[in-house]
């Protein structure tokens, strides 16, 4: 059975961040897919996941190509916004362009497509938002 493009991407996307050396040094390996009630600060969070079609079919009737948009967020409660700009930096150079190993899938790109960061409303913790941009297609059943 063929895993779900979607969780095969986040978890390898969780497994990528948790085991950067950089960005474990920034947030000692606070990467939530599901954040606790009271989170680590600082930490990088994944969040909303669209996925949807952009090729045909695959020969076995599934669909072939799917094109995935995924938010992370790097949240941060240090005095300033460098914290959170270095977490969305090492996110950037972790992720851009990376060649990850997915369960039943194959990864055709990755890319950073976006990148904000701001205050958040409770006016103490600084956001840094992360879009992503990748694109699956099952692996051939032999």
């Amino acid at each position: 059975m063929i895993q779900d493009p979607d969780r095969a991407l986040v978890a390898a996307l969780a497994s990528a961040l948790i085991n950067a050396p950089l960005l474990a040094a920034l947030t000692g390996s606070a990467v939530y897919d599901e954040p606790p009630a009271q989170p680590a600060y600082p930490c990088l969070q994944i969040g909303r996941t669209e996925s949807r079609p952009v090729g045909g079919r695959a020969p076995d009737g599934q669909d072939g190509a799917l094109e995935h948009v995924l938010t992370l967020t790097a949240l941060s409660r240090f005095d300033g916004s460098e914290e959170a700009r270095a977490i969305a930096a090492a996110v950037r150079a972790t992720l851009h362009n990376a060649a990850l190993p997915l369960d039943g899938w194959g990864l055709v790109s990755l890319r950073v497509v976006y990148l904000d960061i701001y205050r958040g409303a409770d006016g103490h913790t600084v956001m840094g938002l992360i879009r992503l941009r990748a694109v699956t297609e099952p692996l051939a059943v032999a």
